[in-house]
């Protein structure tokens, strides 16, 4: 069964709930990339297996969770809450089954606040940037996906930012993977987002992608 690998910075708010959701047979990755509420103990106590990341950068905890992994399919998924955990057998299915190579969910908000408009056009953006570039019919970049795990390693991808997610993408369709999506709910998240949340944080991202694109 997969592993589940998570990014964390300062989430302690949103662990328990996402760590208690976690289906059965997925194991949680959790990794801590210099959180200063105590993020990292409270996933250990929850039982999840904890990775120290200590080179800031959503693509840096990406990758040292991808490492860390040992189950030949891995998930991606955010830890704030924002997605619900019983989503991610539908979207591992498909790897699991040979049916595709790269599956993203695409968020479907449960409410308007669960997702910003200014954050809801940027990524808009970006996946029309995608389908013109990989012809693959993609709505979303789609923070929760999954994909094999020594396939994505060596993709070899470099960004160590908020670039990662696209990265992969791009380098999965340039290598001719079947890229797939499927919806999943999105909800609104707990605490602030370091993103999202933010249009500074909005712009910061899609400035990372931008360069990714390049």
């Amino acid at each position: 069964m997969p592993d589940v690998i998570l990014p964390v910075l300062d989430e302690a708010e949103a662990l328990p709930w996402v760590l208690e959701r976690m289906p059965d047979g997925y194991r949680p990755i959790v990794v801590d990339n210099g959180s200063q509420d105590g993020s990292g103990d409270i996933a250990r106590e929850l039982g999840a297996c904890v990775v120290d990341e200590p080179q800031r950068g959503f693509g840096a905890a990406c990758f040292a969770g991808l490492e860390a992994a040992g189950a030949d399919v891995v998930c991606f998924m955010d830890c704030d809450a924002s997605l619900h955990p019983s989503e991610l057998p539908r979207v591992a299915g498909p790897v699991l089954e040979d049916d595709a190579d790269l599956v993203l969910g695409a968020r479907r908000p449960v409410d308007a606040s669960a997702w910003p408009r200014h954050a809801r056009a940027a990524n808009a953006l970006l996946a029309w940037q995608l389908r013109r570039r990989t012809g693959a019919n993609l709505r979303d970049l789609g923070p929760m996906r999954a994909a094999r795990r020594r396939a994505l390693l060596d993709l070899r991808i470099a960004d160590r930012r908020f670039g990662w997610p696209l990265e992969m993408v791009l380098r999965a369709a340039a290598d001719d993977w079947r890229i797939a999506e499927v919806a999943v709910d999105y909800l609104p998240r707990a605490g602030r987002s370091k993103v999202t949340g933010t249009v500074r944080g909005t712009l910061r991202a899609t400035s990372d992608m931008a360069r990714v694109l390049s």
